[in-house]
């Protein structure tokens, strides 16, 4: 009998962060009031790594991919 996984990194993969290009048209779109949902269906990307890249910019003012923790 198997158990079920507890650990949620164990059942779900990560993936690869957004390029820079990528990156633009979020920021972009933040800068045009548009909504986090908006651009997430706008973008086909998720509501969640929308919200990150915009905290991210509104924290560290930087919109790339560094190697720094922010």
């Amino acid at each position: 009998m198997q158990t079920a996984s507890t650990n949620i990194g164990e059942r779900m993969g990560r993936s690869q962060e957004l390029s820079d290009s990528k990156r633009g048209p979020v920021i972009g779109g933040h800068l045009c009031n548009k909504s986090i949902r908006d651009i997430s269906w706008l973008l086909n990307i998720p509501r969640s790594t929308v919200s990150g890249i915009i905290n991210k910019v509104e924290v560290t003012g930087n919109n790339t991919n560094s190697a720094t923790k922010w």
